[in-house]
């Protein structure tokens, strides 16, 4: 079976998949490795690990179509690409879909905010007008030349219209043919537990870890009929404290050893990038 259809079944059994986000080929590595049945591609992530900046709109297509082409090389799971607002109007999410279907895509997501686009838990987010949205989810539907690839909409505009506006917008995008829904930036419980109830696509929530929306279990999620729960930045923000703590006993201790738990092993780094796999080829060709 084929990734694409792979996660299409594992979201319409809408049991609460759990979905870490990557931000580059070594982290979905060790997401694959630890069991995970998708990865997300982050472009928060990507922008905050490949640029070291906020995510405010500062990636662009080439780079996460980079991202998705080298993790596609890297792990055999599905993988969901963040596409923000597609990089463009319609035209551009043509283009953009053409694009990441090629560097190996199962899913593509689009959100509806004005350009530049920011992170769904900021502050001072705008939205696109319904009408130019659904024509973006119209256009992405359209540019698929696999029929399995899933295109993913999201909306923005609890924040700015409110969450009744929100569920209503995400309809409209159910009806242009967006396969997964994603309602961002919930901020209670009530809201979680009625969007399964209100919307009949399938549903993606995400958990940011110090964001706006409460933070669920993703066995509750899933009782729910949510078919994703996404924890985009789980992994980024494991990696920084982990970075912090080695880096602050090198700095203060003047040494940091294997056995200190601080990192992992020389032998499971060089596991996690098969190594034994590349001396055996070495040892083929030669």
């Amino acid at each position: 079976m084929s990734t694409r259809k792979q996660l299409k079944s594992l979201v319409e059994a809408r049991r609460g998949l759990i979905v870490p986000g990557a931000f580059n080929a070594l982290s979905a590595k060790v997401v694959e490795d630890l069991g995970f049945k998708a990865i997300y591609i982050t472009g928060a992530g990507v922008t905050n690990m490949w640029f070291g900046m906020p995510d405010q709109g500062f990636m662009g297509l080439s780079d996460i179509a980079d991202h998705t082409a080298r993790i596609r090389d890297a792990v055999s799971v599905p993988l969901i690409v963040d596409a923000d607002t597609g990089f463009g109007n319609a035209l551009n999410v043509r283009h953009t879909v053409r694009t990441l279907e090629r560097a190996g895509a199962d899913c593509i997501q689009f959100e509806d905010q004005v350009a530049p686009k920011r992170c769904g838990h900021f502050s001072g987010k705008e939205v696109i007008s319904t009408e130019e949205a659904v024509s973006k989810i119209k256009a992405a539907v359209d540019a698929r030349q696999d029929p399995d690839l899933l295109i993913m909409a999201r909306t923005d505009a609890a924040a700015t219209h409110g969450f009744e506006a929100a569920v209503e917008r995400a309809q409209k995008f159910a009806e242009a043919g967006a396969d997964i829904l994603f309602v961002e930036a919930v901020t209670t419980p009530d809201e979680i537990r009625a969007l399964p109830r209100r919307l009949v696509k399938p549903q993606l929530m995400n958990m940011v870890i110090g964001g706006k929306t409460p933070i669920f279990n993703a066995t509750d999620l899933g009782e729910l009929g949510y078919g994703i729960v996404l924890y985009a930045n789980a992994a980024l923000q494991g990696a920084v404290a982990g970075m912090q703590k080695a880096l602050t006993v090198l700095r203060d201790v003047k040494e940091v050893q294997e056995s200190s738990g601080l990192v992992a092993t020389f032998a499971e780094r060089q596991r996690l990038v098969n190594k034994p796999e590349w001396d055996a080829l070495e040892k083929r060709y030669t």
